[in-house]
């Protein structure tokens, strides 16, 4: 089952407080822009990418567009999402994150769309708290290849999601954070599946994390491992340890030379 709304009574986490505000933002969406108009746009979207064939041997970085976050607050206000793809670009990322969750980290389907049509052979990813499958479609009409998908956030209802994200012509990453979800996600049928150092309940990380998890991943899965990834050093031990992508946003939103800071990661 997803997520059930907190209980009357029960602590609000962190993440109870952004699905709320997703929920929201999402109920107006779905007023102002039918299914329909989204399901016709993305048809023109052409064929998905053979993105996996694409990633690489060594370190392959997912560079994320992220203007805010609820554990740091603004981290760049004035990021321009464009002219930041372009940077991630010139460096060597594998693929492009646009965050598009707008309260809490200041992103937009502006920006998707926006990065997508500027750099439109880019591979980039749909990062939100996608919750169905209006969401999906709204994905790839915005020009997004690939779609996150939290275990914490869809439970059970993960399998579920991944196989309508293949039908919009996306590729699913599937988020855990603990043994029983990486489980769910081995269930799924994803090909990427990834690590969050951090707790989305309380917005600590913990690097230990993905070290105790990444031999949990089911053979023939790809690894990605998300949060807490600053330093060039970090990305190889975990590189030795089996992950092939990092999602990396916070460390490169406030890079002077985002560019750089990625050619540094990947050893260029």
């Amino acid at each position: 089952m997803p997520r059930p709304p907190r209980k009357e009574g029960s602590a609000l986490t962190h993440l109870d407080r952004i699905l709320s505000g997703v929920r929201e933002e999402l109920s107006v969406r779905k007023a102002h822009v039918p299914i329909g108009d989204l399901l016709r746009i993305a048809s023109m979207r052409g064929p998905a990418k053979d993105l996996l064939c694409t990633i690489p041997e060594g370190p392959g970085i997912i560079a994320e567009i992220k203007r805010a976050s609820p554990s740091r607050g603004w981290i760049r206000r004035d990021l321009d999402a464009v002219a930041t793809a372009g940077a991630y670009l010139a460096g060597g990322a594998w693929a492009v994150s646009v965050l598009t969750e707008g309260r809490s980290f200041g992103g937009s389907l502006a920006d998707l769309s926006g990065v997508h049509a500027a750099f439109p052979d880019a591979a980039l990813l749909r990062k939100d708290f996608v919750l169905d499958d209006y969401m999906l479609a709204e994905s790839r009409a915005h020009g997004a290849d690939l779609v996150l998908l939290m275990v914490s956030v869809l439970g059970e209802k993960t399998a579920e999601m991944a196989a309508r994200a293949f039908t919009h012509r996306l590729e699913p990453l599937v988020e855990a954070r603990d043994a029983a979800e990486i489980a769910i996600a081995a269930r799924s049928g994803a090909r990427l599946i990834g690590i969050n150092n951090r707790d989305l309940d309380t917005l600590t990380v913990d690097l230990a994390t993905g070290l105790r998890l990444l031999p949990l991943l089911p053979a023939g899965t790809y690894p990605v491992v998300e949060s807490g990834i600053s330093t060039a050093d970090q990305v190889r031990d975990f590189h030795r340890a089996g992950a092939r992508l990092f999602l990396i946003g916070e460390a490169l939103a406030g890079s002077k030379d985002p560019a750089a800071t990625i050619r540094g990661y990947v050893g260029k």
